[in-house]
């Protein structure tokens, strides 16, 4: 079997701003042996991020988030997406500190457990966000109303929404974002586990 390697020609600069890419040449071995020719790509950079689900085991619900989504806006109807809470990994800050922290930031909640899941690529074909994918335990009694930080323009609606429904909105349109179909999905094998780890008694 051909070794798996690739090599950088040479990079630059593309744009710099809220977001950075840079434009690569380079090439990479084939699987029927030698290597490619030298193609062209573009990296737009995003980093390591986190999402989580929050999810009340008691109330069988789920935490959901909306909020205007520019990379949606081509389709004008549907530029407010349905989401989970997520956001980037700053520099110092572990995966698990990001969950809870934005958890308060985007829904104004309280973590009472921490529950790791996975991590995956979003969309690699382009992009170098890594997601790492969090469960967390709520009281989501008191979880409503408009939240987000007013220095990054946030403007975001939570919703608490019964697990069914939830589920449902992944196949009727209402849910188009990958990384909470992703969430649910995981949710609807996991559920039972989690209840019985997680209900009160």
């Amino acid at each position: 079997m051909t070794e798996k390697t690739f090599q950088i020609i040479d990079k630059e600069p593309v744009y710099q701003g809220f977001f950075r890419m840079e434009k690569f040449r380079l090439r990479h071995t084939l699987f029927a042996g030698g290597w490619s020719k030298t193609i062209s790509r573009e990296i737009f950079y995003r980093g390591f991020c986190v999402g989580v689900l929050l999810y009340d085991p008691d109330a069988d619900a789920v935490v959901l988030i909306e909020q205007f989504r520019i990379g949606a806006m081509l389709q004008p109807d549907r530029a407010w997406l349905v989401e989970i809470v997520a956001g980037a990994i700053e520099a110092g800050e572990t995966a698990e500190e990001v969950a809870y922290r934005e958890s308060q930031e985007e829904a104004g909640c309280e973590i009472e457990e921490l529950l790791y899941i996975n991590e995956f690529f979003t969309t690699p074909g382009c992009s170098t966000e890594k997601i790492t994918l969090f469960c967390g335990k709520v009281d989501s009694r008191k979880i409503s109303g408009i939240h987000g930080l007013a220095e990054e323009d946030e403007d975001i609606q939570v919703k608490v929404v019964g697990f069914p429904d939830a589920y449902q909105m992944i196949y009727n349109g209402t849910i188009e974002s990958a990384i909470p179909i992703v969430a649910i999905q995981w949710l609807a094998l996991n559920r039972e586990m989690l209840r019985q780890k997680w209900c009160a008694g």
